[in-house]
């Protein structure tokens, strides 16, 4: 047996000490970690100084430059031991991590499935179908009386369409026939159409003037008729 083993099996009966627990153990492991990341840091300021001092020596002190590589070498493989040992602890403390999460989490569903197993104790299947089929049935109670509601009542108006029409047809046609009555019918001319014009040269001037007037008083009967045309289309229309 190793003088390890030896040591982990000579330190005291496994059987009379309580295990400790994931959190004990995991402080313990930072506590170690912490420890050695200080080592590591002064191992990494002597390796340094000591580099340092050699190249201080140089050639003119070779047998003090030599030493001070030697120590440099020393500590330089003491810091490559804390690596692997802190890879080492850091690998461990992550197991413990995920087992003790992993504890907690079997727990915890533990608990779960035992309550749900006393809420479930206290259900009856024939109640639940019961109470879903009163549900169901007061459900269809409410739609019936919300159709009930949106349905349109009449207070006594209930008419034929046909004679609402007809009447209306009527009331329509007395409304043009009011109309019609009140339009304004063009004027006739009840003056005869000027004679015409003399074509002799001493008449020209004197036939003038009149024919002038003539003119003027016909075109204004005319827009005066077609104002009222215009006025018959827009009622028509």
């Amino acid at each position: 047996m190793s003088k390890l083993g030896k040591f982990f099996k000579g330190g005291g009966s496994s059987k009379s000490r309580a295990a400790p627990s994931p959190q004990e153990a995991l402080a313990r492991l930072r506590e170690t970690e912490e420890m050695l990341s200080k080592k590591q840091e002064y191992l990494e300021n002597r390796i340094q100084r000591e580099l340092t001092l050699a190249r201080k020596h140089g050639t003119q002190n070779k047998r003090a430059a030599l030493q001070a590589l030697k120590r440099k070498k020393r500590f330089e493989k003491q810091l490559t031991q804390i690596d692997g040992t802190l890879s080492t602890l850091e690998f461990q403390r992550e197991a413990l991590e995920n087992s003790h999460t992993n504890t907690e989490v079997l727990r915890n569903m533990g608990f779960a499935a035992k309550a749900m197993k006393a809420v479930h104790e206290n259900m009856d299947l024939n109640k639940i179908d019961d109470l879903m089929q009163e549900i169901t049935e007061q459900q269809d109670i409410a739609q019936e009386i919300s159709e009930a509601f949106s349905q349109r009542v009449g207070f006594g108006d209930d008419f034929d369409e046909d004679e609402l029409m007809a009447e209306l047809e009527e009331l329509e046609q007395e409304e043009l026939n009011k109309k019609m009555t009140n339009i304004r019918l063009p004027n006739v001319p009840s003056s005869s159409l000027p004679a015409q014009p003399d074509r002799m040269p001493g008449r020209m001037s004197g036939t003038s003037s009149t024919a002038h007037r003539s003119r003027a008083a016909s075109s204004r009967r005319t827009e005066e008729e077609d104002d009222d045309i215009k006025q018959l289309t827009a009622w028509a229309t």
